[in-house]
């Protein structure tokens, strides 16, 4: 099934872009609101959700992950997208100066819950048509920041349903270069290895993992101030995942290994091994609203 090109530009000043969203201005709105999912409605700005990859949190309900690796990809979806001259205020959060405006361009296919288009990122002129339908082979993929990202070991992956098997594929092919080589977080990376939650600040300032989990481990020990007992709550979730290993339909509780009564925890599958499902019919925060934790901005 082809996607919808659709050119714009990127705006930064005043908001807080961060390593896997930015803000685009689409030069025709209509082909955004045409996009299956989300609403009709929408700013004449429009956040990104960008398809397959998940960075580093750099401000999630006032929690953040280690400011390394965050920061790094925040600074290459600027550089990416030719926004120079960035200045920051003094918690690094928002965007307070910078040449925005540059041009480029997305392919999508719809738009979210949140009503973030899902989209491969391009940036510069785009070689079709505004509104055109276009295929996305492995060839044009590559130019995306999407698997830039993944091959630089900036990113981690993280799939939803939607996403086609064979683009999978090739994100997964780069996701397995950059950990192999140890680029960027996977120097760090402590998903699968396992680390002590013993704290937020942990989890803040000190180990870097899969954001899907981090977003889940964070709600629960704001609300709960442990993570005794996290794996328990996330099963209550009931996160729906396609496990890839054995075909088989569970939920994320199911690769989470945490002890009775202990702060231990790590995922027995690596990240690209897993398809997340949309679950459109739950509310944005459903995670958060289960523990009693504050409301976060995003899942």
């Amino acid at each position: 099934m082809p996607f919808t090109l659709i050119k714009g530009t990127f705006c930064v000043v005043g908001l807080s872009p961060d390593g896997d969203s930015i803000r685009f201005v689409p030069d025709d709105d209509a082909l955004v609101r045409a996009l299956p999912g989300g609403s009709s409605n929408g700013k004449p700005s429009r956040q990104l959700r960008l398809e397959g990859i998940d960075a580093l949190e750099t401000h999630y309900n006032a929690r953040h992950q280690p400011d390394r690796w965050a920061f790094a990809a925040t600074e290459a979806i600027l550089a990416f997208a030719g926004v120079g001259n960035v200045q920051w205020d003094s918690r690094h959060a928002t965007v307070v100066a910078a040449d925005d405006g540059t041009r480029g361009w997305i392919l999508a296919r719809h738009k979210e819950k949140y009503n973030r288009p899902v989209a491969f990122l391009f940036a510069g002129e785009a070689p079709d048509d505004d509104g055109a339908s276009v295929m996305l082979g492995e060839e044009l993929l590559r130019r995306s920041f999407n698997l830039q990202a993944l091959h630089e070991g900036l990113a981690y992956p993280t799939f939803y349903a939607s996403l086609f098997a064979d683009l999978r594929t090739a994100m997964t092919a780069a996701t397995v270069d950059a950990r192999t080589a140890k680029r960027g977080l996977w120097q760090d990376d402590r998903t699968t290895a396992g680390f002590e939650a013993a704290s937020l600040a942990v989890l803040m300032d000190e180990v870097p993992i899969l954001p899907k989990l981090f977003r889940r481990l964070s709600d629960y020990m704001a609300a709960s101030g442990t993570a005794i007992g996290f794996k328990e709550a996330l099963a209550e979730g009931q996160d729906i995942v396609w496990d890839l290993r054995t075909q088989q339909r569970t939920h994320l509780d199911t690769f989470v290994e945490q002890a009775s009564g202990s702060v231990e925890i790590r995922l027995t599958r690596d990240p690209e091994d897993l398809v997340f499902d949309e679950m459109p019919l739950q509310p944005p925060g459903f995670f958060a609203a289960l523990v009693g934790a504050p409301m976060p901005s995003g899942a």
